[in-house]
């Protein structure tokens, strides 16, 4: 498979690209307002109820809480993964719940970069081509494309490994092309999901440390869910979740 057939699918859901504002601006990114979601008909579970959250544009911030508290219902929701049943979310002043689907997908593609537990890379792919598909996806040609993600590469220390594909590369290094991957659009806002739930401890710092890095240099918005309290300590701030509701 060619990267141009992996993107081709995707580029047609894509008709509209919003134009976002740089890193730069004040104020707050993210505001969440009596935010709630209900999973099921016959029996319902209540994921997340009337959460208020505001996200300060170039914070670093950590999600923390129980198993099924509802964290990473609150990153999907954030990250235009899931809808609500109640409530807004307002992503650079902009209403998730009045955007058309196409427009949602943009606003994933252009503004936000995801890194998950597991990597998620195209297995068929080098980390080069991993990192290179977003940059397709929103419209660069396969020479600027292989530029930025090479330039990425290196910034993660994966410069000997860019034509290494995922089953050739460690866990951590893995993680690292994700990283790269995410950040290949210069997105204002990152969610990470348990990023850095597999690693050891040294590739757990050198995540932390390469994320905490980019959000100084490029006042990059990071939003993280973890279940490791030395990570969430080292941010600027935590939000615990309980049974749904933010307790702090």
């Amino acid at each position: 498979m060619s990267t141009s057939d992996a993107t081709d699918g995707i580029k047609n859901d894509i008709d509209v690209m919003t134009d976002f504002p740089n890193n730069n601006k004040k104020g707050n990114i993210v505001e969440i307002k009596g935010l709630s979601k209900v999973y099921g008909d016959a029996v319902k579970v209540h994921a997340l109820r009337s959460v208020d959250l505001t996200v300060a544009r170039g914070e670093f911030m950590a999600i923390v809480g129980p198993s099924g508290s509802g964290k990473s219902t609150l990153l999907h929701m954030i990250g235009i993964l899931d809808t609500p049943s109640e409530g807004t979310i307002l992503i650079d002043g902009q209403d998730v719940g009045r955007m058309s689907d196409a427009q949602r997908s943009a606003t994933r593609n252009k503004m936000l970069g995801f890194v998950f537990q597991y990597h998620h890379l195209l297995p068929d792919f080098s980390a080069l081509e991993n990192v290179m598909m977003p940059l397709l996806i929103a419209g660069k040609n396969k020479k600027e494309a292989a530029s930025v993600a090479s330039e990425i590469l290196k910034d993660v220390e994966l410069a000997d490994r860019m034509e290494h594909r995922p089953n050739q590369l460690s866990g951590g290094q893995c993680q690292r092309v994700a990283v790269a991957r995410a950040l290949a659009n210069n997105p204002a806002l990152v969610i990470g999901d348990e990023l850095t739930g597999n690693l050891d401890t040294r590739s757990s710092k050198l995540i932390y440390d390469l994320l905490r890095k980019l959000n100084k240099k490029y006042n990059q918005t990071f939003i993280i869910v973890t279940h490791d309290d030395k990570l969430a300590e080292k941010t600027d701030r935590i939000v615990r979740i309980v049974d749904g509701q933010i307790t702090g």
